[in-house]
């Protein structure tokens, strides 16, 4: 090869020019392509073109052309400016006047000029979906792929007891997640903490950072999390782990603590050791913790109250029974007057609080405010101030039952929510708008009427009081589109409102909460199966749901799976083509099986790609004129 040969053209060609010609690529081919330079690789990247390739794919965007097809038909004439861009855009001018804009187009309008509107019109539209906000960190790469690409379930690797030569399955009794050192360890390591039945705790390597991805890397001897509480309670009530609490586990990334609520009690355990260094018992049953904040007291809500538990001021106890409170339960008088009373907690005057968020502080994932929220059984969503805790400062009328609250550090308004899904604010006001607006956006999930709620609140904080009180100034109610059964469990992932429901479901909506972006069955996705399509499942649910995201800083903030819990067992949603790890590769397998497997997936693999293959052509054809 001439090494003095000059340089090809393509290489000569400046960016904007390439990310021009890239931009007419399909998705698919141009993942292809960033694999041929590191040039080409940094372009195919391009945010830009993601958020592009995201926003004419998306739902969303279809909606929008769907209504304004279908306006002049059902609705009649534009009677004012607004419904005039609604028209079809081969019958109106965006410029020109409303009294005008009725009249077809001149045959003298040059073809050019018709380009430009389209092209100024859409990027009107793309400017009201863009649902993120200036100073937010997203990878449109990974976000593309979240929203369409491939999706499969893994399922970890099942803890087992092995007695002699009997062996039985140990279920899970909830999950966190727990980045060691808060994510700063050098290898970005994450585990999955979850309560065992037999009272263990179990840690299992979500990354494969510290063994394979997928299996067991840690766990306790049994029994730790039991013990007697006030009164023999234990002896009257069963050991087991409460299945019907599912914020049963908190984790303090920095300390490498967490926290499990064991019936009416709160047991701290270190997880580098796997040891338990503290344990606290409350009056009632423990139904649900919030989030561990280093600087701030965790907030634990038992059957009947509400509680702030600061960890910061306790000292390490022992495991002896030494510091363990004994009761005499002969000794009537000597429960009546406690030298040590209850701390102050707010009361209940309704039962069983299920979800409790600390609210981030506008702008800012990694900084809390004062503000508690707390939902459960009842139809309000609680407001407490941490400043004024036991007295409640407010409340928000849902009319349903709430069994899970997440939270965007960014504002929402219902009015121009609205406004947006019809593509009526131009690109300054947008820009504007998200600049100039301040707040918090709360999301709850829960059921209305054996239907799914999906709600979204929009909170900020009054400019005029001198405390900086929370205010409500906007909600959504989606109990028509949102699920057909109630919604367990639901958190922010990337872009996008992700929940699970009652039918099994995964579900991801924009955040106005009306627009479905896409959906995926719980059940085992197992290429190895003789099938070479994706199984539809065994009828599993995800009771609850956790983003995978690191909190550390990176490239690609949000290239984070969906790790759920079923109730007995921990699986993990992916968007790749096939399984992250299968059951059988936790198992020793001798030489021949493991052979014939490999042979197997190579089959189901050549099957798969002639199939996709085979796909790519018939839709090339088909551009063609020719095909179906």
């Amino acid at each position: 090869m001439d090494r003095t040969r000059r340089p090809s053209g393509w290489d000569e060609l400046p960016d904007e020019i390439l990310l021009q010609i890239i931009a007419y690529l399909e998705p698919y081919h141009i993942t292809r392509l960033q694999l041929v330079s590191r040039k080409l690789q940094k372009l195919c990247l391009d945010d830009e073109l993601w958020k592009w390739n995201c926003f004419e794919e998306s739902p969303w965007y279809a909606h929008l052309k769907n209504r304004r097809s279908a306006a002049p038909a059902f609705f009649g004439l534009a009677s004012d400016g607004h419904e005039a861009q609604d028209a079809p855009q081969d019958a109106s001018d965006g410029t020109s006047s409303p009294e005008s804009s009725n009249r077809p187009i001149p045959p003298t309008v040059a073809p050019t000029e018709d380009d430009k509107h389209r092209r100024w019109q859409k990027m009107q539209d793309m400017a009201n979906w863009d649902p993120s906000f200036p100073d937010e960190r997203v990878s449109w790469y990974d976000e593309y792929i979240q929203r369409y690409g491939p999706a499969c379930i893994s399922w970890l690797q099942t803890p087992r007891i092995r007695d002699r030569e009997m062996e039985a399955i140990i279920e899970s009794r909830g999950v966190a997640l727990y980045n060691p050192y808060d994510g700063y360890d050098g290898d970005e390591t994450m585990f999955a903490v979850s309560p065992l039945d037999d009272g263990s705790v179990c840690l299992w390597d979500v990354k494969g950072t510290r063994g394979k991805q997928g299996s067991i890397v840690g766990r306790s001897k049994p029994d730790i999390l039991f013990i007697d509480g006030p009164s023999g309670q234990n002896q009257r009530r069963s050991k087991r782990i409460d299945t019907g609490v599912t914020e049963c586990v908190s984790v303090n990334h920095q300390n490498n603590r967490a926290f499990f609520a064991v019936q009416s009690h709160l047991i701290e355990v270190d997880l580098s050791r796997l040891e338990v260094v503290s344990r606290e018992s409350f009056e009632w049953s423990i139904t649900t913790m919030s989030t561990v904040n280093d600087s701030l007291p965790l907030t634990v809500g038992t059957s009947l109250g509400i509680h702030l538990h600061d960890f910061r001021t306790r000292a390490h106890t022992s495991n002896d029974r030494s510091e363990r409170v004994e009761w005499d339960e002969t000794d009537v008088y000597k429960s009546i007057f406690d030298p040590k009373p209850l701390p102050p907690y707010a009361s209940l005057s309704q039962p069983t609080p299920i979800s409790i968020l600390h609210l981030p502080k506008p702008g800012l994932h990694s900084q809390t405010s004062d503000d508690i929220y707390v939902s459960g059984r009842f139809t309000n969503i609680l407001h407490y101030d941490r400043r004024k805790f036991p007295a409640i400062v407010g409340s928000i009328y849902s009319g349903g039952l709430i069994k899970s609250l997440a939270a965007v550090p960014y504002p929402y308004s219902t009015v121009d929510y609205e406004v947006r899904r019809q593509g009526d604010f131009p690109i300054e006001k947008m820009s504007r708008i998200k600049q100039t607006g301040s707040g918090v956006t709360m999301i709850a999930g829960g059921s209305y009427k054996l239907k799914g709620s999906l709600e979204v609140y929009g909170l900020s904080s009054a400019v005029h009081s001198n405390d900086r009180a929370t205010l409500q100034n906007a909600a959504m109610k989606n109990r028509q589109t949102a699920a057909s059964s109630t919604i367990l469990s639901l958190t922010t992932h990337g872009t996008k409102i992700a929940f699970s429901d009652g039918t099994g479901l995964i579900k991801w909506f924009e955040r106005d909460g009306f627009t479905e972006c896409r959906r995926h069955k719980i059940g085992s996705c197992d290429t190895r199966e003789n099938n070479i399509f994706a199984s539809s499942g065994r009828g599993e649910i995800a009771r609850k749901i956790v983003s995978t995201k690191s909190s550390v800083d990176q490239d690609r903030p949000n290239n984070d799976n969906i790790l759920f819990w079923t109730g007995e067992r921990l699986g993990m949603l992916s968007f790749t083509t096939a399984p992250l790890y299968q059951a059988d590769d936790f198992e020793p397998q001798d030489e021949e099986t493991a052979a014939e497997e490999e042979k197997r997936q190579e089959y189901t693999d050549q099957m798969r790609e002639a199939l996709e293959r085979q796909t790519d052509e018939i839709r090339l054809m088909s551009r063609f004129g020719h095909g179906p």
